[in-house]
């Protein structure tokens, strides 16, 4: 479920940077940046900036894949082992 969350905030954030810049690769949507400063959309009664929307898509994304504060229950399960070779 965690990991989960993590590809939907990974996937909305690079479907939202196509949409924005009609493309994916680094170089274009770095230099594409520049242009998009000071833009607003309105969603849900809220004013934001996309690029602010899109880099926080990506860190819910981010967090998700590496077990980050709030998206971190997996882990200590994944963690759990043997503590001492039987023999």
């Amino acid at each position: 479920m965690v990991n989960r969350v993590g590809d939907f905030g990974f996937a909305l954030g690079i479907m939202g940077v196509f949409l924005l810049y009609d493309a994916v690769g680094f170089d274009t949507v770095f230099a594409a940046t520049p242009e998009k400063v000071g833009t607003y959309f309105e969603f849900l009664a809220t004013t934001s900036t996309p690029l602010t929307t899109l880099c926080i898509l990506l860190f819910i994304g981010a967090m998700g894949k590496s077990a980050q504060i709030g998206l971190h229950t997996w882990l200590p399960d994944a963690m759990e082992g043997p503590t001492r070779c039987r023999r």
